[in-house]
């Protein structure tokens, strides 16, 4: 079978991301001329970058365990569960990348908070 290397990489970022290597993970997956869609940062990837170095100060105990990947060509989708803090209960999160000669040029993300009275016992994950 073919793997596709974007989902490797889509998760290698998210991987960095998440242990507070930020310049890392841009330096090497992220193209400077893609673009975002989170609505929490103002538009553009250095936007996005200086966001997310704040939370890893902020959190620099963040914990996020990678669910399940989905690949299809340059589009990759990876739903995560992200504990921001040791004894929280965290949220779900996904994120869709696009990517274009091995690079993210587009990233959207998800996220959706559990429910203490959800009537699905099946939960986020």
């Amino acid at each position: 079978m073919n793997e596709n290397p974007n989902k490797e990489k889509a998760v290698q970022f998210l991987k960095l991301m998440s242990s507070g290597m930020v310049d890392e993970a841009y330096d090497q997956l992220v193209s400077p001329t893609g673009k975002h869609h989170s609505p929490y940062f103002a538009a553009g990837f250095d936007n996005l970058r200086a966001g997310m170095k704040e939370n890893a100060r902020q959190f620099p105990d963040k914990q996020s365990t990678v669910q399940h990947v989905l690949g299809d060509d340059d589009l990759v989708a990876v739903h995560s569960h992200v504990i921001l803090r040791p004894g929280d209960v965290g949220f779900a999160i996904v994120h869709l990348f696009r990517f274009e000669d091995g690079k993210i040029v587009e990233l959207w993300d998800f996220t959706q908070q559990p429910m203490e009275d959800s009537p699905n016992t099946d939960g986020l994950f």
